[in-house]
């Protein structure tokens, strides 16, 4: 197995939680309610955070929005919610002073800083601010929301989107602030890969390890918006890159917690449920592999926490291939399973009907605390 770590960060605080560094990577979600309706953004914003999001992002568009967002702040709070609120500003970079000093975070968009001989003062004023109320800044580029300047001269690229991130990322480090969280995203996928992997380069010439949040932004709805960002998102994470991902689905933001948790599993960065490993089945297989897998997930399904369970068809294809597993249940013959621990069997040659229930009771026995 290939020694896995993470990409050297800095570590950004955002309210009661950090990202970054050693920090466990950050679930977060946008949610999809209007902002001036109170009732309405309190409710999901609670529904998210239930579902597991360290992070909730609102839509701030103006004045008005800016004050919303303080009233659900209070709401929240009251309620004893006290994760993080982002505040999203496109536009009116006005409008980010003035959120900074309501939210835990709030994300610009470079491309709304448009000319050139006043986006430093500018920025350097949501800095101070940032500073006094100790918000942390995202920086978030989006493919194809470039200001004028950067697209005559790099066009629609994600050259030109790294380089309108590392504009404002050269001035966050002159005036050393380091709570700052950049996204460079993109609805095609291998476009935000690329980006990112740039981005990445452009950091390290300059010596900066900022943050990253990853996403396929407008990745879409039900298996095409999964499919892509679990490309997106999974590509990265496999090198130790990100810090922070939203799964941007065109769903009820709830449902792209779950999605969130099962990529960062599926690229090895948390295990929170039970996950099994099975063989594909071929003619060694010496039981119905799909009965098998829903009986043993069946059996299993109570489990808490995260083990590795592997049903595997032979013992060609087990135990060699399940090494990394913590529990397997392995054909042995026609109508008998072999269990194992690790790489060692514990039971063999148990009848088929049995072997599932002897396999819960094994578990339970090493692990009393999963019941």
């Amino acid at each position: 197995m290939s020694n896995f770590s993470r990409r050297k960060t800095t570590t950004v605080h955002v309210g009661s939680i950090c990202i970054g560094s050693d920090c466990p990577i950050v679930i977060q979600s946008m949610a999809n309610t209007d902002t001036n309706d109170i009732e309405g953004s309190v409710s999901q914003a609670k529904r998210i955070f239930d579902a597991g999001a360290q992070m909730v992002r609102f839509t701030t568009q103006g004045k008005r929005e800016v004050e919303s967002l303080r009233q659900i702040r209070e709401r929240l709070n009251a309620d004893g919610y006290t994760l993080p609120l982002v505040a999203d500003v496109h536009f009116n970079s006005d409008v980010a002073d003035l959120a900074a000093a309501v939210v835990e975070k709030v994300r610009i968009n470079p491309g709304n800083y448009a000319k050139e001989d006043v986006m430093r003062t500018k920025f350097l004023h949501l800095l101070d601010i940032c500073r006094e109320h100790k918000t942390a800044l995202r920086i978030g580029v989006n493919h194809g929301s470039l200001s004028q300047r950067m697209l005559d001269r790099y066009g629609d690229t994600p050259e030109g989107m790294v380089a309108s991130c590392m504009e404002f990322l050269r001035i966050c480090k002159e005036q050393d602030f380091q709570d700052v969280v950049i996204s460079v995203k993109a609805s095609i996928t291998r476009v935000m890969v690329a980006t990112v992997r740039l981005m990445v380069e452009a950091m390290e010439r300059e010596d900066m390890y900022f943050p990253l949040h990853l996403g396929v932004t407008e990745a879409g709805e039900g298996e095409d918006g999964r499919l892509k960002s679990a490309i997106g998102i999974g590509s990265l994470l496999v090198d130790g890159i990100g810090d922070t991902i939203r799964v941007s689905l065109s769903e009820d933001p709830v449902n792209e917690i779950p999605v969130a948790k099962d990529i960062l599993q599926a690229a090895g960065v948390i295990r929170y449920k039970t996950e099994y490993i099975s063989c594909p089945s071929c003619g060694r297989t010496l039981f119905d592999i799909e009965k098998t897998i829903a009986k043993v997930k069946e059996v299993t399904k109570n489990l808490k926490g995260g083990l590795k369970i592997a049903v595997m068809g032979c013992v060609v294809n087990g135990p060699g291939e399940m090494a990394d597993a913590d529990y397997g249940y392995v054909g042995a013959a026609r109508g008998k399973v072999s269990l194992y621990k690790g790489k060692e069997c514990i039971l063999k040659n148990l009848p088929q009907e049995e072997a599932a229930e002897k396999l819960l009771q094994l578990i339970y026995t090493d692990h009393p605390e999963l019941k």
